[in-house]
C-alpha cells in the first residue's frame, strides 16, 4: 500500500479508534457505577446488622440490669427467711408457755411469779416487733375469706350464719415475708352458709405444710 493510500486512510482510522476509546470509557464507567452501587448496598446492609446487634446488645444489658435489681431486691427482703422461720418456732414456744399457765394462778398475786410471766410475755412481743421490723408480718386471718395461698384449712366448721369459705378459726397464725410466706396460719374455715360470691369456688384445704404441722 502506498504511502498516499495510508494516509487517506488514516482519518478513518482515527475515527474508529476514538470509538473505540468511548466505549471502552462508558463501559469502564458504567462498570464503576455498577461497583459503586454494589459497595453502597453492601454497606447499607451491613450498618443494618451492626444497628440490629447493637439493639439486641442494649435489650440484654436492660434485662441484665432488670434481673440484677429484682435479685438485688429479693436478696435484701428475703435474706433473713430461713432465720425468721426458726425463731417462729421459739415465739410459739413462748406464746404456748404463757397460754400453759392456769388463770388461778396469774391472779393468785405472786409478784414474783407475775414478773416472770410479764418477762415472758415482753419477750415474745419484743421478738415479733424484732421480725416485724425485717418484714415479717404475723397473719391472723379470723373473719377473712379463705385465701389458699395464706392459710391452711384444718377443719370445716358448720355454720349457717357465715357465708362459705370464712375464716372462722386460727389454730395457729401465720406469718408471711415480704409477698412470701413463711408459714400458712393453720384455720377452721365455716361451710354450709351462704356463698360469698356465686363465682368462687368450694373451698378446698391449703396444701400441707410439714414446718406448720411440726411446730403445732
Amino acid at each position: 500500500m502506498s504511502d498516499q493510500a495510508k494516509d487517506e486512510r488514516a482519518p478513518e482510522e482515527i475515527e474508529v479508534n476514538q470509538a473505540s476509546e468511548v466505549r471502552a470509557s462508558g463501559e469502564r464507567a458504567e462498570g464503576g457505577v455498577d461497583g459503586d452501587y454494589e459497595a453502597l448496598v453492601r454497606l447499607l446492609k451491613e450498618n443494618e446488622e451492626l444497628k440490629d446487634r447493637a439493639l439486641r446488645i442494649a435489650a440484654e444489658m436492660e434485662n441484665l440490669r432488670r434481673r440484677t435489681a429484682r435479685d438485688v431486691h429479693d436478696a435484701r427482703t428475703y435474706a433473713v427467711a430461713n432465720f425468721a422461720r426458726d425463731m417462729l418456732s421459739v415465739s410459739d414456744n413462748l406464746r404456748r408457755a404463757l397460754d400453759a399457765i392456769p388463770t388461778e394462778a396469774k391472779a393468785s398475786g405472786d409478784a414474783g411469779f407475775k414478773a416472770l410471766i410479764e418477762g415472758v410475755d415482753l419477750t415474745e412481743r419484743a421478738m415479733l416487733a424484732a421480725l416485724e421490723r425485717h418484714g415479717v408480718k404475723k397473719l391472723a386471718p379470723e373473719g377473712e375469706k379463705f385465701d389458699p395461698n395464706f392459710h391452711q384449712a384444718m377443719f370445716e366448721v358448720p355454720n349457717p350464719d357465715v357465708p362459705a369459705g370464712t375464716v372462722v378459726q386460727v389454730v395457729q397464725p401465720g406469718y408471711s415475708i415480704g409477698e412470701r410466706v413463711l408459714r400458712p396460719a393453720m384455720v377452721g374455715v365455716s361451710k354450709g352458709g351462704p356463698k360469698a360470691a356465686a363465682a368462687e369456688a368450694p373451698v378446698e384445704p391449703g396444701p400441707v405444710n410439714e414446718q406448720a404441722e411440726k411446730d403445732a
